[in-house]
């Protein structure tokens, strides 16, 4: 294991633990970010990020002209969703490890395009399941509208993820949903179809997972 992937993951630990917190206490605590905190964030990774938010921005400036056609072009009674990661894809996972998790703005926009038009929002995540209040919450918190939430159960955290994640995306699709796009930072997020579009952001060579 690498140091960056050790640190991230210490990291995510100090994310459940302060969402435990935050959830017990007052409403306006629940935004703080310690000092301790933010140095562990500004010291976990090697990835620029105003170079990070360009590289996401200029993946979704491919993304929602598509969105945009297919959305105009929805068949009656079609039920358009849009399948969505959640670590470094809708949430800045390695850039920050307050709670809430701030959202990724170029990703969160063309969430909110969708949305508005009658999109359905999907998050499928190899999270474990033990944190899926915390994940669903900060999503709302952030503005995403969530349809559907699916995070690994005791027996998903033993299944290779990319297949854990196409079933997910299968059982969307068998509730009546067509897919018109799925994105993620990874090739587990997007491999196994079930999708009509996949758009990758960046994940430079696995610095990002």
């Amino acid at each position: 294991m690498s140091s960056r992937h050790l640190a991230r993951r210490t990291a995510v630990t100090v994310v459940s633990a302060a969402a435990l917190v935050a959830m017990a206490a007052p409403a306006d605590a629940a935004t703080t970010t310690s000092t301790s905190t933010t140095a562990a964030a500004a010291s976990a990774g090697d990835v620029d990020y105003a170079t990070w938010q360009k590289d996401c921005q200029a993946v979704m400036n491919q993304a929602l002209p598509y969105l945009k056609q297919r959305i105009a072009a929805t068949k009656p009674g079609e039920k358009q969703a849009i399948v969505f990661d959640i670590d470094n894809t809708t949430l800045e996972t390695d850039f920050g490890f307050s709670y809430p998790q701030p959202a990724n703005k170029p990703v969160l926009d063309v969430a909110k395009y969708a949305q508005e038009h009658g999109v359905s929002l999907f998050f499928v995540t190899a999270r474990p399941g033990i944190i899926y209040t915390f994940t669903d919450y900060n999503l709302r918190y952030d503005g995403y509208k969530v349809s559907g939430l699916y995070v690994r159960g005791l027996f998903d955290l033993f299944k290779d993820v990319a297949a854990y994640k196409t079933a997910q995306r299968a059982d969307i699709e068998n509730k009546g949903y067509t897919i018109i796009a799925n994105i993620g930072n990874s090739a587990t997020d997007l491999s196994g179809g079930h999708a009509e579009k996949t758009y990758k952001l960046p994940d430079y060579n696995g610095q990002l997972s």
